[in-house]
């Protein structure tokens, strides 16, 4: 019989997952993602504050790839389209990649929802970039005030669920316990921190004893907490809600949702709410033979499920077996998903988990979420460096300045922010030249907001 090839686009949680039960079945196995790495995401939000190294949550796909390299190839490209009638991937790079069977486990990317302002001025956690992008932007920030006393950092977090929970708590324990070691000459009531959530309560999914929990965790540690409203839009240096209420802003970093990727829309295939790509009880796509989705970035209409990493692991689990079946001639059952709880940290020895009836917070449910986010790291050196990285910043964040720091960032943004609250008093601008134009005219700026300049 010949072997089937199966070509899985994405390696994510449920894309990964994939790969190894179809591995085991002795399938042929190519793996298409547009970067050379699989992000473990769940702990970016320690990147962009110092807590880790982006290598400590990143694992090379040439690696796992090379640990079946019998049965497993990858291909590091971005898929442009699908030809279903030849049975082929497009891709950006090389030939077209033929299949029997296709997955499609390409994750979604930060959800703006077409607030005002987002695009330009919101930043994100969402991918390793992104992480050491709001890292250099956030202890820019803090450079920034120390020598401009006349004026405070603020930062405002967008999104309530345990994204953002943990990234305001993130900040919120910088705040208490790094910048008297960090930053000694820096008042820490100067940095502020602001979490924005639209629904009337922190961590939506979670019994309310959890979350009244994490809502009086965050505030005891001097986190700004607004609820009930909406962002009405984001301006420079400020975000005013749907009450019209105005809140400070020299960063924000959007948690507040996720959409399917845009490219989705040329692979025609069904999408449905936010983007995502509609299947059936059997995580088949809509009208494709032999297409499946699987993961954050598929939806069954009828039955729509979190977008968590369970989910995603178990469809990854799921589809080789209904493959499997489909070759032999035999049916299996639809996919059912199994709630195996949640969790979410907020600060040092404060987390709050939720398995079935079983609720946890404090000190027990933050080593449970420390144990099982450190064993779903791939590869050893990763577990041993993050146990590591994490351990020191236990032990020693509240007695010395120990932290993982990247470079001061260099953007127009942060320059002409400094420019406006310290150089306009008269000092000369060391960045004029490097705002000018090549060819020396000085004249033409961008706006402070455009992507160029966030991208610059």
């Amino acid at each position: 019989m010949t072997v089937p090839h199966v070509v899985v686009v994405g390696a994510g949680f449920a894309g990964l997952d994939a790969v190894r039960r179809l591995v085991k079945q002795g399938c042929q196995v190519t793996l298409i993602d547009k970067r050379p790495y699989t992000t473990f995401q769940p702990l970016l939000y320690q990147v962009a504050t110092g807590g880790l190294n982006p290598g400590d949550v990143t694992y090379s796909l040439r690696s796992l790839a090379a640990k079946y390299k019998k049965q497993v190839r990858f291909r590091r490209a971005t898929v442009f389209g699908i030809d279903y009638d030849k049975k082929e991937v497009i891709t950006g790079l090389g030939d077209p990649v033929p299949y029997d069977y296709l997955i499609l486990a390409v994750g979604v990317e930060p959800g703006f929802f077409g607030v005002p302002g987002t695009d330009e001025l919101a930043n994100t956690t969402y991918t390793r970039p992104d992480s050491l992008v709001t890292r250099d932007l956030v202890f820019t920030g803090l450079e920034g005030i120390t020598v401009d006393p006349e004026h405070d950092l603020s930062i405002v977090v967008v999104g309530g669920g345990a994204t953002g929970v943990e990234m305001a708590g993130a900040l919120a324990e910088m705040k208490i316990l790094g910048i008297p070691s960090a930053y000694p000459e820096l008042d820490p009531s100067r940095f502020n921190v602001h979490l924005v959530e639209g629904t009337s309560s922190l961590l939506g999914p979670f019994a309310p004893k959890l979350r009244d929990y994490a809502h009086l965790a965050l505030v005891k540690q001097g986190v700004q907490v607004h609820l009930g409203h909406n962002v009405d839009r984001i301006e420079q240096d400020q975000v005013v809600l749907k009450n019209d209420k105005v809140i400070p802003a020299h960063l924000v970093i959007w948690c507040a949702g996720v959409s399917g990727h845009k490219e989705v829309a040329d692979w025609g295939v069904p999408q449905g709410r936010g983007g995502r790509i509609e299947i059936d009880e059997f995580c088949r796509v809509r009208g494709r033979e032999n297409v499946y989705a699987i993961g954050d970035c598929a939806v069954n209409p009828d039955n729509p499920l979190p977008q968590l990493a369970q989910p995603a692991k178990q469809m990854g689990k799921y589809v080789p077996k209904h493959i499997e079946a489909t070759i032999a001639g035999q049916t299996i059952e639809p996919f059912s998903y199994l709630d195996l709880g949640t969790m979410a940290t907020i600060s040092r020895n404060a987390a709050v988990v939720e398995v079935g009836k079983i609720q946890l917070t404090g000190f027990v449910a933050w080593l449970t979420w420390v144990v099982l986010h450190l064993a779903l790291l791939l590869g050893g050196r990763n577990r041993l460096q993050a146990m590591i990285n994490l351990g020191v910043r236990y032990i020693v964040y509240p007695h010395n300045a120990q932290s993982i720091v990247g470079e001061v960032s260099d953007q127009p943004r942060w320059r002409r922010y400094l420019r406006k609250r310290v150089l306009g008093k008269g000092i000369p601008d060391p960045d004029a030249e490097a705002d000018a134009d090549p060819n020396g005219v000085q004249g033409v700026q961008l706006s402070e907001g455009s992507k160029e300049v966030k991208e610059a």
